[in-house]
């Protein structure tokens, strides 16, 4: 008997020695916890989680620190090496509702640039009018009024749009939204609704998921818990309630 749980604490350390080379730290600790219910003071299961645990907290360090120098960038005006750490930093793990409400507000401030530019070019490539070789003095004189007509509207026309770029611009060094165009009717300012934490969804996710017997998905939804949300502990005792069952019904070879 002794010797079977011998060989089911190994399977396990194994499993979950793959999890952690695949940098999949939760599942090793949760692997490795099962391990130390056949077997408390297994000292190398302990050392396992605890070297587990480190690597979370050096990669939750790291990618919280993607995601500040995201935000400087943003806030220096260049975009796409924002959007590239921001990107990385929702990869690592950092907090991904700051991360996607800067991303937002860069997508937000790039679209009015990239459709001017998209304009500027459809009329590069449309084909300008020769003037015909027997045109009249008096068309000529016509044509140069509705050519100076012409560069009149569209001067005023760079105007606006130089200062539009200009309000964006203060508007992306300040992390605010542009400014809404002027207009004889007062905007209502858009109401913030507040957003549910992740954690707290993943959790009542996975109490639901336990409760009708689904035991493998409730671990897997506990992973969305991070260990500085203030739902870890609640985590942790739902994670371990999950694992006592799972054991329960798992037969020793």
């Amino acid at each position: 008997m002794e010797a079977d749980r011998d060989a089911k604490i190994e399977q396990l350390l194994l499993i979950g020695l793959d999890h952690y080379f695949a940098a999949q730290y939760q599942q090793a600790i949760n692997v490795w916890t099962r391990a130390l219910f056949l077997d408390r003071s297994h000292a190398r299961a302990r050392a396992y989680i605890e070297r587990a645990r480190s690597a979370m907290a050096e990669r939750q360090r790291e990618s919280e620190e993607l995601l500040q120098h995201g935000v400087d960038a943003f806030r220096r005006g260049e975009g796409d090496e924002a959007r590239r750490l921001l990107n990385a930093a929702i990869d690592g793990g950092a907090p991904s509702d700051e991360a996607l409400v800067v991303l937002e507000r860069l997508n937000r401030l790039e679209a009015p640039a990239s459709l001017a530019a998209s304009v500027r070019d459809e009329h590069a490539r449309e084909p300008h009018a020769v003037p015909a070789a027997n045109q009249t003095p008096r068309s000529i004189r016509g044509t140069m009024a509705v050519a100076l007509t012409v560069a009149a509207i569209l001067a005023v026309g760079g105007y606006a749009a130089v200062a539009t770029d200009q309000a964006d611009w203060r508007a992306l060094l300040m992390l605010q939204d542009p400014p809404a165009v002027s207009s004889p009717t007062p905007v209502a300012r858009e109401t913030t609704l507040p957003l549910p934490r992740r954690a707290e969804t993943a959790l009542t996710k996975a109490r639901g998921l336990a409760a009708r017997g689904h035991l493998h998905e409730a671990l897997t939804a506990l992973d969305d818990v991070r260990s500085t949300d203030a739902e870890k502990a609640d985590a942790d005792s739902l994670r371990a309630d999950i694992q006592r069952q799972l054991l329960a019904v798992t037969k020793l070879p």
